[in-house]
């Protein structure tokens, strides 16, 4: 069953489901206690966002052209410097790789402090 809509009652249609998301997204994180509901909040927000460029995504094609813009965009490189000699790239290697391990370390201990029964558990 088609139902004919003109332009302008989707566009108005868009238009108050952007609005829905962002009220309903504000009220949500403005009365919520925990964070779990502030991130239900926050997604109502980032949905009426998504929906809100998409609906300006027709105007922004119109005024800046984006058919031109957005294949110049695709083609972008990054050419990376010219690089160290080898020397110098060895010596870094070799210092990434002790930090490494220290922070291997790090970690190590700091998840034997969380076993229970651990070191780091002072039971009392």
């Amino acid at each position: 069953m088609d139902i004919p809509i003109s332009s302008r009652d989707f566009r108005c249609l868009q238009l108050a489901c952007v609005a829905l998301g962002l009220v309903a997204g504000s009220i949500i994180i403005g009365v919520s206690v925990s964070k779990a509901a502030a991130a239900v909040g926050g997604v109502f927000i980032g949905a009426a966002g998504l929906g809100f460029l998409i609906f300006i995504y027709p105007f922004l094609k119109a005024r800046f052209n984006l058919d031109h813009l957005l294949p110049r965009l695709g083609s972008l490189r990054i050419h990376p410097h010219a690089g160290r000699n080898c020397e110098e790239a060895g010596a870094s290697a070799n210092g990434n790789k002790e930090g490494a391990r220290r922070s291997l370390s790090t970690v190590s201990r700091t998840l034997e402090k969380l076993k229970p029964g651990g070191r780091g558990t002072e039971e009392g």
